[in-house]
Protein backbone atom coordinates (compact mmCIF):
# COMPACT_ATOMS: atom_id res chain seq x y z
CA UNK A 1 0.00 0.00 0.00
CA UNK A 2 3.12 2.42 0.49
CA UNK A 3 3.05 2.97 -3.52
CA UNK A 4 -0.58 4.41 -3.42
CA UNK A 5 -1.96 7.73 -2.17
CA UNK A 6 -5.19 8.25 -1.53
CA UNK A 7 -7.94 11.11 -1.14
CA UNK A 8 -10.89 11.32 0.96
CA UNK A 9 -13.55 12.79 -1.52
CA UNK A 10 -16.55 14.52 0.80
CA UNK A 11 -19.58 15.60 -0.68
CA UNK A 12 -22.18 17.24 1.42
CA UNK A 13 -26.31 17.39 -0.35
CA UNK A 14 -29.37 17.87 0.93
CA UNK A 15 -31.17 14.52 2.92
CA UNK A 16 -32.26 11.97 0.44
CA UNK A 17 -29.45 12.94 -2.67
CA UNK A 18 -26.88 10.45 -0.88
CA UNK A 19 -28.27 7.60 -2.92
CA UNK A 20 -27.14 9.77 -6.17
CA UNK A 21 -24.12 10.84 -5.12
CA UNK A 22 -22.87 7.08 -4.33
CA UNK A 23 -24.77 5.48 -7.35
CA UNK A 24 -22.83 8.38 -9.66
CA UNK A 25 -19.01 7.70 -7.51
CA UNK A 26 -19.44 3.98 -8.00
CA UNK A 27 -20.08 4.37 -11.74
CA UNK A 28 -17.05 6.26 -12.10
CA UNK A 29 -14.83 4.05 -10.27
CA UNK A 30 -15.37 4.21 -5.91
CA UNK A 31 -15.98 0.92 -4.62
CA UNK A 32 -18.33 2.56 -1.93
CA UNK A 33 -18.75 5.22 0.81
CA UNK A 34 -19.94 6.07 4.05
CA UNK A 35 -23.23 8.16 4.67
CA UNK A 36 -23.61 10.26 7.74
CA UNK A 37 -26.49 12.61 8.23
CA UNK A 38 -25.96 16.00 9.66
CA UNK A 39 -27.77 19.08 10.17
CA UNK A 40 -26.69 22.72 8.59
CA UNK A 41 -27.23 25.52 6.67
CA UNK A 42 -26.06 27.81 3.91
CA UNK A 43 -27.13 31.19 2.55
CA UNK A 44 -29.56 29.56 0.30
CA UNK A 45 -30.60 26.99 2.75
CA UNK A 46 -32.46 29.63 5.82
CA UNK A 47 -35.79 28.67 5.90
CA UNK A 48 -38.80 29.38 8.65
CA UNK A 49 -41.75 27.06 10.10
CA UNK A 50 -44.28 29.42 11.86
CA UNK A 51 -41.15 32.08 11.67
CA UNK A 52 -38.74 29.49 13.63
CA UNK A 53 -35.30 29.20 11.81
CA UNK A 54 -35.05 25.11 10.87
CA UNK A 55 -31.67 23.74 10.24
CA UNK A 56 -31.65 21.54 7.14
CA UNK A 57 -30.90 18.11 7.08
CA UNK A 58 -27.74 16.71 5.16
CA UNK A 59 -26.39 13.87 4.00
CA UNK A 60 -22.53 13.53 3.94
CA UNK A 61 -20.81 11.34 1.23
CA UNK A 62 -17.14 10.08 2.47
CA UNK A 63 -15.62 8.12 -0.24
CA UNK A 64 -12.35 7.43 0.11
CA UNK A 65 -10.13 6.65 -3.27
CA UNK A 66 -6.77 6.06 -4.81
CA UNK A 67 -5.47 9.63 -5.96
CA UNK A 68 -5.98 9.17 -9.30
CA UNK A 69 -9.52 8.42 -9.27
CA UNK A 70 -10.27 11.10 -7.48
CA UNK A 71 -11.25 13.71 -10.57
CA UNK A 72 -13.18 11.41 -12.57
CA UNK A 73 -15.41 10.55 -9.45
CA UNK A 74 -15.96 14.15 -8.11
CA UNK A 75 -16.69 15.38 -12.02
CA UNK A 76 -19.31 12.22 -12.14
CA UNK A 77 -20.93 13.21 -8.84
CA UNK A 78 -20.95 16.79 -9.69
CA UNK A 79 -22.80 15.83 -13.03
CA UNK A 80 -25.23 13.91 -10.97
CA UNK A 81 -26.09 16.23 -8.36
CA UNK A 82 -25.46 19.48 -10.32
CA UNK A 83 -23.36 20.98 -7.26
CA UNK A 84 -22.43 24.27 -9.11
CA UNK A 85 -25.64 25.23 -8.40
CA UNK A 86 -26.93 27.09 -5.17
CA UNK A 87 -28.29 25.37 -3.18
CA UNK A 88 -27.47 22.03 -4.40
CA UNK A 89 -24.14 21.14 -2.37
CA UNK A 90 -20.51 21.30 -1.85
CA UNK A 91 -17.86 18.82 -2.76
CA UNK A 92 -13.90 18.86 -1.87
CA UNK A 93 -11.27 16.42 -1.80
CA UNK A 94 -8.87 16.16 1.11
CA UNK A 95 -5.36 14.39 1.22
CA UNK A 96 -5.38 11.32 2.81
CA UNK A 97 -1.77 10.87 4.76
CA UNK A 98 -2.20 7.33 6.07
CA UNK A 99 -4.61 4.43 5.34
CA UNK A 100 -5.04 1.40 7.62
CA UNK A 101 -7.72 -1.20 7.60
CA UNK A 102 -8.28 -1.70 3.93
CA UNK A 103 -9.95 -5.15 3.90
CA UNK A 104 -9.22 -5.86 0.22
CA UNK A 105 -6.81 -4.52 -1.92
CA UNK A 106 -7.73 -2.06 -5.04
CA UNK A 107 -7.22 -4.17 -8.42
CA UNK A 108 -4.40 -2.20 -10.63
CA UNK A 109 -2.54 -0.23 -7.85
CA UNK A 110 -0.21 -2.54 -5.54
CA UNK A 111 2.80 -3.92 -6.91
CA UNK A 112 2.66 -7.66 -6.72
CA UNK A 113 4.95 -9.17 -3.95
Amino acid sequence: MADTQFDLIVVIVESGKAEDVLEAARRAGAEGATIVHGRGSGIHEQKKIFNIPIEPEKDIVMILVPEQRTDGILDAVDAAVDLNKPGHGIGFVLPVKRVVGLSHPVPGLYNAD
